[in-house]
């Protein structure tokens, strides 16, 4: 196993941002010598040169370039390890199911309620690892959709209502639904509804398992999932396909894509986000944040929503 020493790991930084050894000389308060054996012995270590010598400097090689971004990663990872046994200093680890998604929107908001607070942002699987990692004390806390049939979580997880994000379609310019301003579920009937990107057994899988059985839908699943901008790429061009997005959901497009979002009305389906927790967790910032999220969750106008009966 290739070991390399984080000293030397931090002055490539340092001289790859510098451009000159004897900057970096004096930002690390080390010899110009010194800062030269380092880079030296991490290029004998790593097997490449990692930088060309000229008249005005230094400039990365092709291998430089590459383990730039690995390198800086390595001196994150050693700041974490350090803040993760620092007195109250370490980021509260938040997992969140997607960072396009509503939870990440709404850790934004409370970032900026909080600054003070350093966030550490994870994404996890579904509920299950959530809850693992919790236990474990990998995270500290997890916005999920976590009261699904048959499911029954550990005693020592608290769990409460965060949010419900109402959700809305996606569609098409040349969709014949694409001019109205508002859809009700059951005008979807019928419907092609395009979401590859649904699991089977997991919590957001069960939601719209759940939906679909409720009013009478059929969302397809099949084909690869590539990710949002091909799914975008082929609902913009489709006559007859739509898909699911929470309202909160980030979404980009290229403006001749023509995409419309459409709310649902009559009822206006709502995906239940909560926030999970380890009740001994001590941390701080902790429940700031359920402070923060029992005193601005947001009240919907839309005079009736659905949910699954099990959140």
């Amino acid at each position: 196993m290739t070991c390399v020493d984080l000293a030397a790991v931090r002055t490539f930084v340092a001289a790859a941002d510098a451009g000159r050894f004897q900057d970096v000389a004096g930002e690390l308060a080390v010899t110009q010598q010194a800062v030269s054996k380092r880079i030296a012995t991490l290029e004998k270590i790593l097997g490449v040169r990692l930088f060309i010598r000229t008249a005005r400097g230094v400039q990365l090689t092709i291998d430089g370039h590459a383990f730039l971004p690995h390198a800086r990663e390595l001196l994150r990872a050693e700041e974490r390890a350090v803040a993760s046994v620092r007195p109250g200093r370490r980021p509260l680890r938040v997992d969140v199911i997607g960072r396009r998604l509503a939870p990440a929107a709404v850790l934004g908001e409370f970032h900026r309620a909080h600054p003070e607070v350093e966030l550490d942002v994870v994404t996890l699987f579904d509920v299950d690892a959530a809850v693992d990692a919790l236990r474990s004390g990998t995270i500290d806390v997890s916005f999920r959709a976590v009261t699904m049939p048959g499911r029954r979580l550990p005693d020592d997880i608290g769990v409460a209502r965060a949010f419900d994000e109402p959700i809305e379609i996606v569609i098409g310019p040349a969709h014949e639904l694409a001019d109205l301003r508002a859809v009700r579920p059951a005008e979807l009937v019928g419907h092609r509804i395009w979401m590859p990107g649904l699991v089977p057994r997991t919590e957001w899988g069960a939601y719209y398992d759940d939906l679909a059985a409720a009013f009478g839908l059929t969302i397809e699943v099949t084909g690869p999932d590539f990710g949002t901008k091909p799914l975008l790429d082929t609902i913009a061009e489709s006559r007859s396909l739509v898909t699911l997005v929470g309202k909160q959901t980030h979404l980009v497009w290229p403006a001749d894509h023509g995409l419309r979002r459409i709310p649902l009305r009559d009822p206006t389906p709502v995906y239940p986000h909560s926030l999970v927790w380890h009740r001994a967790n001590p941390h701080p910032a902790l429940a700031a944040l359920r402070d923060h999220l029992s005193s601005g969750r947001p009240e919907h106008a839309e005079a009736e929503t659905w949910t699954p009966a099990w959140a």
